[in-house]
């Protein structure tokens, strides 16, 4: 959708990143300014209230502007998914994943300037259990992790994804799965599902390396069993994504996911809890058009 004369709502979540998207407001603003960009801003008191806002301005004819961390972006763009109206993000949370994989830079002035330029791509969609999500969807050992890091308040930073894997690790026990990938099923015991759409999270974990956003496929990759000391060496790996090397880590292609396992496990997506298991995913292709600097060529 392009609108000749584009006015913004500035969705701040003040409690992302401990504070982060709040404190940056201010040079915000003054780069909008600078870009004379008609915005207004709206503090988001909750995933709801944020999504109810992002609906009623982009019926108004307003882009909503997420400046949070990856699970409002996910829920905001889970909302606009589908319809005429694009989604711009700037980065204001821990992790800030979406935004690194799509090259939206973490600083205002540089996000700000991604918003000027207004140049766009479509992107994929995951949906689990009927909820939406734009990065990746984890469980199984990520359950525990993902929990662990939102508890995790007196941690600041992206440090928090690494306290919370080394204490998911100490209390770990292995589960059995079963994986259907577009009907081709795979049981095995071990660590993790990871349904990826894009290929980072945990604030710069290449989870899933050669995933893209814009193929209409998922990448799947389990973790199977290994013993927590091989897990542990091998857990620097997914900063780099060579982890996907390693002869317990499969990867899959496919469009639609089965998911379930021997115990209750949680679905993350985005950083936040999105459903739980038994779970059905799906790709909604090319379903939403994000502010971002275009794909090379």
């Amino acid at each position: 959708m392009e609108l000749d004369d584009p006015r913004y709502l500035l969705l701040v979540n003040p409690s992302a990143g401990a504070g982060r998207a709040l404190k940056r407001l201010p040079e915000i603003e003054r780069e909008m300014r600078v870009n004379a960009l008609p915005y207004r801003v709206v503090m988001t008191t909750g995933i709801e209230h944020g999504c109810e806002q992002a609906r009623a301005g982009a019926v108004a004819g307003e882009i909503p502007v997420v400046v949070s961390g990856d699970g409002l972006i996910g829920k905001v763009g889970g909302v606009l998914a589908g319809g005429p109206v694009p989604l711009g993000v700037i980065p204001g949370g821990r992790g800030n994943d979406l935004a690194r994989v799509v090259g939206i830079p973490d600083e205002p002035a540089g996000a700000v300037a991604v918003l000027a330029a207004a140049e766009r791509r479509r992107i994929d969609v995951g949906e689990a259990n009927g909820k939406r999500f734009l990065c990746i969807a984890s469980l199984g050992f990520d359950s525990d992790a993902n929990r662990f890091a939102n508890e995790a308040q007196a941690v600041k930073g992206p440090l928090v994804y690494a306290y919370a894997a080394l204490k998911a690790l100490s209390q770990w026990e292995p589960a059995r799965f079963g994986v259907s990938v577009d009907g081709a099923t795979r049981d095995f015991r071990g660590y993790s599902v990871v349904v990826a759409n894009s290929a980072a999270y945990g604030g710069g974990m290449f989870v899933a390396p050669d995933a893209r956003l814009d193929d209409g496929l998922f990448d799947v990759v389990t973790t199977g069993e290994v013993s927590k000391t091989r897990f542990l060496i091998n857990l620097p790996k997914v900063f780099k994504g060579t982890h996907v090397r390693e002869d317990e880590v499969d990867v899959v292609r496919g469009a639609r996911v089965e998911v379930s396992a021997d115990r209750p496990f949680a679905v993350y997506a985005d950083g936040d809890h999105l459903t739980d298991l038994p779970a059905s995913l799906r790709v909604l292709p090319r379903a939403l058009e994000l502010i971002a600097p275009a794909v090379p060529a």
